[in-house]
């Protein structure tokens, strides 16, 4: 069975379209009528639900893009939070999208395994103490994200929140701390974005010893077969 408001938050988190502006009012029920969240959380994800919507849909996808696709420090792909641009990620990717396929949920998009969205309409379809788990090993990015998102006074971090306290757990301050000692980048000075993205270098390679240890033993959680196909049964 799948878990609606994981679904729901995937969507709300992904690049916005007019489909997904037409979802809104049953995707702002589906989290209205969470008892797992707080009813503080549940308000808080209101103006998000709100703005995507009613506002301009190109005023919207203008917005995710200055937020999530221009800014490192707000990227959805939580690997870019635990690897950076180091040999470790790409080999953790490619056990990642294993993980998927294992359990027959393949992927239909161009991001890359570890994008958020995707993530969580995986779990979606999971047991839910094992994609409170998986939540729980990324506590501190879900929080670094929020925190960053709320200084731009950004609806999305309501998101963020609400993925936090789904996970049951409290993030790690020192943590936290050393994600957001990152330096953030205005998303308009294209200049310093082309100079950032210059210094790295993404590799994919296989490597036999790639992946840190907590990254093992998510996937290893992960790693557990199914019959159907996941993606079929999402719909």
């Amino acid at each position: 069975m799948m878990d609606r408001t994981l679904k729901s938050l995937s969507l709300i988190l992904s690049y916005p379209t007019q489909e997904l502006q037409a979802a809104m009012p049953e995707i702002g029920g589906v989290l209205a009528s969470e008892p797992r969240l707080t009813a503080a959380a549940r308000r808080a994800l209101r103006p998000l639900v709100e703005e995507l919507g009613g506002r301009d849909i190109y005023d919207l996808q203008e917005t995710y893009v200055g937020l999530f696709d221009r800014s490192r420090t707000l990227s959805l792909n939580l690997f870019e939070h635990v690897h950076g641009e180091s040999r470790d990620r790409g080999g953790a990717m490619v056990d990642l999208l294993e993980t998927y396929r294992s359990a027959g949920f393949e992927p239909v998009t161009t991001e890359l395994p570890d994008h958020l969205p995707l993530l969580l309409e995986f779990l979606a379809l999971r047991p839910f103490a094992e994609a409170q788990g998986i939540l729980a090993d990324a506590a501190h990015i879900l929080e670094a994200l929020n925190a960053r998102l709320v200084r731009r006074d950004s609806p999305y971090g309501a998101a963020f929140a609400a993925l936090l306290q789904l996970s049951g757990a409290k993030a790690d301050k020192a943590a936290v701390a050393e994600l957001l000692e990152e330096p953030e980048i205005d998303p308009d000075d294209l200049e310093a974005l082309d100079k950032v993205w210059e210094e790295s270098e993404v590799r994919f390679g296989p490597d036999p010893n790639a992946g840190c240890p907590a990254t093992r033993d998510l996937l290893a959680r992960m790693d557990v077969p199914v019959t159907p196909s996941l993606r079929q049964a999402a719909e």
